[in-house]
Order: C-alpha cells, then structure tokens, then sequence
C-alpha cells in the first residue's frame, strides 16, 4: 500500500484519525473563506476570517461528537448528534450579531443567512460528507452572486423609504410631487407636512416604497423644480 493510498483511507475513513481531521480542517476551512470572501467583497463586517473560522469551529464540533462516543462509549453507545445540536443553537448569537438595525432599516439578514448555511457546512465535512460540502458552498455562491443579479435585473427589491423635503414655500398641493414619484415608479403610503408659517416654510415627509435601483439623484433634481427647496433627504424612518 502506497502513501497515497493511506492518507486516502484515512481521509475517508469513518473512524477519527490525525490525518483525516486535518484534511477536514483545512477543507471547512477553504469552503467558509471562499463564501466569506464574496460576502466582504459587499462591504459586510463578516468576511473570510470569520466565515473560516465557523466553518472549521462547526467541523472540529462534529468530529468532536464523532470521537467522543468512538472513544470512550463504544460506536454503538452515545449520542454523536449531541454537541452538533449546540453548535446548530450557538451559531444563531453569531448570526443575530451579523443582523444591524440601522434607524429602521435591517441589514445583515443574508450574511447571518450565510453564517449558518457555512456552520452546516462544517457540520458536513466533520462528518466526511466532502463532496455535498463542495456542492453545498457552491449552491452558496450561485444564490449570493447570480441570484443577486437576477434581482437587480428585473427590480425585485423594494425597501421602505422616507424623502424628506424642506421648501422656502407654503405647501398647498402635492400634485406634481405625486406625479413625479408615479414617472419613477414609486409607490406613496402616505405623507406627513409640518408648516412653519413664521418663516414661510414646510416640512414634507413622503412616505413611499421604491425599488433598490432608483436613480435618486435623477429623482431629486425634479422634485428641486417643483418649488423653492432648502434640502432633500432621504431617511428610513419618520422625522418631522
């Protein structure tokens, strides 16, 4: 029997040895980094350190609970499922950490999404399920690169948005505001003025839902000719 030979028997071997630990560590290791990676080429805290580390942390659990019951009860006795439970409860703080709530708006949902996906991932090579891994992290890549395309191109994502709007003018009609927003394709839930009669000027907050590819730039210098404007913001919560 060559080297070879051996190290293949050991690496696929059912029974916990060195050098298919090893050999497992290192793979969660790549597959978690190659799915951090994407994710930090979109800017999220979360990236390929921390993606690694869960996947192998998720791998060493599951040989953890391969080798205890191996070891010590016998192959027949124990519960090899044991600690993978806790690793499946534990990973949902790290996932909640990944979620940020930024003034109504949730960002992360997807990264934590990624996170446990990565974790079973792990789960999976520390049980020598190799090849469903490989398959499993490319499925990841598929969903996070091309469906993400796919969203853009037919204008799927629609987010929740304030457009706040400050005139050197007294409002009595937002007509040409609503036709505005219906060019663009933009929905109006609602709106809320506040007058300041003193000075002349009125707070408009509209309400709207529209589509993550707006051109809002495009968008605001039309609504900057409908009449005397001092500023133009855009929230994700109410502020008058």
């Amino acid at each position: 029997m060559t080297i070879f030979q051996s190290i293949y028997d050991a690496i696929n071997s059912v029974e916990v040895n060195t050098v298919g630990s090893i050999y497992r560590l290192v793979l969660s290791m790549l597959l978690g980094a190659v799915v951090g990676y994407e994710r930090k080429l979109k800017g999220q805290m979360a990236g390929v350190r921390t993606f690694s580390l869960i996947s192998m942390g998720a791998t060493l659990a599951m040989i953890l609970s391969i080798y205890v019951p191996q070891e010590y009860m016998g192959l027949k006795n124990g519960d090899p499922g044991r600690i993978a439970a806790q690793v499946i409860t534990g990973i949902g703080f790290l996932g909640a950490g990944a979620i940020i709530q930024m003034k109504g708006s949730v960002r992360g949902l997807t990264t934590a999404a990624g996170i446990w996906m990565v974790a079973i991932i792990g789960m999976a090579v520390g049980l020598g399920l190799y090849w469903l891994s490989v398959f499993a992290s490319a499925l990841i890549l598929f969903i996070l690169v091309q469906l993400e395309r796919f969203e853009h191109k037919v204008s799927l994502g629609t987010e929740n948005r304030i457009i706040r709007i400050h005139t050197s003018d007294i409002l009595r009609d937002i007509s040409d505001y609503r036709n505005i927003l219906k060019k663009h394709r933009i929905t109006l839930s609602n709106y809320f003025v506040d007058y300041d009669y003193a000075n002349n000027e009125t707070r408009l907050n509209l309400i709207v839902l529209m589509r993550d590819n707006t051109d809002y730039i495009k968008l605001f210098a039309e609504f900057e000719h409908i009449h005397p404007t001092k500023s133009i913001t855009l929230a994700n919560q109410l502020s008058i």
